[in-house]
């Protein structure tokens, strides 16, 4: 943890959170200068009337604004695929649409983040932006981006409401590849527990996973600050809470709003502290070689990299404890032994994966997985111990 180095500390996303907050949309567009609005969402949120219920508060907006719905885009698939974020982008000019609107989960909410940068760079192909894996860029180089953007998270998980990096998949390469420039988050992010209600106990799991991932690498990373430090532990321990509630019991509106709240907590403090991040690293490479949902990948992964990385977060120990409700114990061996032990009885409580057997990962794709994994561009930040790589794609292989 840095204590008195130099760091940056950005969260530019202002957060709108109320129970039934759609209802603001159209004027929070309005405010924002955005008169023709482009809808971005997938097949999912619309076949359970989600998209439905977006349109219907643009149609029977009582409120006389401006801001109007010209087109709709549900076509955007698992992993942010670069094909579907460049027909959509397409599509947002042959409506001309002047601002955008992603309801979903991260696939969704990156996805619009790719659009919005296409268009304020005259691009036509997202992967033409990202040629070498990962595009990073500062300010001031890169300067705010004039098209109105409200992100709606349906999910409490990757909090892609608010960070200003996006992941897509480049299917000619088959990896997946890293956008992070200031200036492509949302606006306005508005948080409405009532869209997740719906969302099954296995999709609950594995997102809310994603998000307590996100709060423990912020909680472990070398460059956490106080200020991060601050929506990092409290995210974790939110998670720890009510995520049991969420996945036992989808109606408890409470523990949704809660968990979406958390999810949002954990992603600006992981963003802001962004440094080694090893459960991250595994993910994306299993992600990009067998489709395996990042969320999924982030639950089963995040005991077994911490169990078999121990040079890397004994040192956090106390800090993970800490974080997860626990009273540190011992020493820092047996306090990580018993953070890995609360993790893994979290796995099972909500019921997610614990390996990849689901995705037919196999132990004769080893120099595959091991390539993937030391390819991943996260990897510069913690290069992996070759040994380790192998543990940990076994544990994997189930």
């Amino acid at each position: 943890m840095s204590r008195t180095g130099y760091f940056q500390y950005n969260m530019r996303t202002v957060v709108h959170s109320a129970v039934g907050g759609i209802v603001r949309l159209p004027s929070l567009f309005d405010g924002l200068g955005g008169k023709r609005v482009l809808l971005v969402s997938d097949q999912g949120l619309k076949s359970v009337g989600i998209v439905d219920q977006i349109v219907r508060v643009f149609e029977n907006n009582p409120c006389g604004t401006t801001a109007q719905l010209v087109g709709v885009f549900d076509g955007i698939t698992p992993d942010a695929g670069s094909k579907t974020v460049n027909a959509c982008l397409a599509y947002a000019r042959e409506v001309a649409a002047d601002a955008i609107l992603a309801v979903g989960g991260g696939s969704v909410l990156d996805a619009a983040k790719g659009v919005k940068y296409c268009l304020h760079h005259n691009l036509t192909d997202i992967k033409a932006a990202i040629p070498a894996g990962i595009k990073l860029d500062m300010w001031p180089a890169i300067q705010p981006m004039d098209i109105p953007h409200i992100a709606v998270p349906t999910t409490a998980g990757t909090g892609a409401e608010v960070s200003a990096a996006a992941v897509f998949y480049n299917e000619e390469l088959g990896i997946k590849i890293n956008l992070a420039v200031p200036f492509i988050d949302a606006d306005i992010a508005v948080l409405d527990a009532n869209l997740t209600v719906g969302l099954p106990n296995f999709l609950t799991a594995s997102t809310g996973m994603d998000a307590l991932t996100h709060a423990l690498e912020g909680v472990c990373s070398p460059a956490a600050n106080h200020f991060t430090d601050a929506h990092a532990f409290l995210a974790a321990q939110l998670i720890e809470e009510n995520l049991p509630k969420a996945v036992a019991n989808g109606k408890d509106i409470d523990a949704r709003h809660t968990m979406l709240q958390a999810s949002t907590m954990a992603i600006d403090a992981f963003i802001n502290a962004l440094g080694a991040i090893p459960v991250h690293n595994c993910a994306h490479a299993f992600g990009g070689l067998y489709h395996v949902p990042h969320g999924d990948a982030n639950a089963a992964l995040l005991p077994v990299v911490i169990e078999l990385l121990p040079e890397f977060y004994l040192p956090n120990a106390e800090r993970l404890a800490k974080a997860l409700n626990l009273q540190p114990q011992g020493t820092p061996e047996e306090t990580l032994e018993k953070v890995v032990h609360r993790l893994r009885y979290l796995q099972q409580q909500i019921g997610c994966h614990t390996n990849f057997s689901k995705w037919g990962v196999k132990a004769e794709d080893m120099e595959k997985i091991l390539v993937a994994i030391s390819s991943d561009p996260t990897y510069m930040f913690y290069p992996i111990p070759q040994d380790r790589m192998i543990k940990i794609a076994e544990a994997m292989i189930g």
